[in-house]
């Protein structure tokens, strides 16, 4: 298996470190830790070694990010996801140099939300897929998934591949 193109998207929002650090000690939930946890995630958040500079988030405002009830987060990702997910599959095919008509599968792999029918669906749509697309959804794994879920991607691959006729 190999990448014909990668595409990235990111939130238009971007915050600082020290932005994110200010709104999460404003926080509920910072109130409510220890000290020793407190000073954890300053060193974390504000620490240069981390390469972290800058954060693109899908929120209005940073303190949206403390609200995490299950509706906030689920209208969160309803709202934002189908969007991101289409620019960087957009940005993979200018990078491949293909054409929507060109795919054969889109596979998500996110363990942010899930979105019935899936992500894929609205990316297909999105990009004006064909309806033949197979879409398979890769949801509730952990942030981890994202590497073992390549499996089924190269499994995908590895049965286009035997399926399509060669000529000579």
């Amino acid at each position: 298996m190999f990448f014909a193109g990668i595409g990235t998207a990111v939130p238009s929002r971007r915050y600082t470190q020290k932005e994110c650090w200010e709104a999460l000690q404003r926080s509920p939930q910072f109130a409510v830790l220890k000290p020793r946890s407190k000073a954890t995630l300053q060193h974390v958040l504000l620490s240069e070694s981390n390469g972290i500079r800058t954060r693109h988030l899908a929120l209005e405002a940073l303190e949206e990010a403390f609200e995490t009830d299950a509706d906030t987060l689920h209208a969160r990702f309803a709202r934002h996801a189908p969007e991101l997910a289409a620019a960087a599959a957009r940005s993979a095919l200018r990078d491949a140099d293909l054409q929507p008509r060109d795919v054969d599968a889109v596979l998500v792999s996110t363990c942010t939300g899930y979105l019935c029918p899936g992500l894929t669906g609205y990316v297909g749509e999105r990009l004006g897929l064909r309806a033949d697309v197979l879409g398979l959804d890769l949801v509730g794994q952990g942030c981890a998934a994202a590497l073992p879920n390549l499996r089924p991607c190269a499994l995908r691959l590895r049965r286009s591949v035997q399926r399509r006729p060669i000529y000579r």
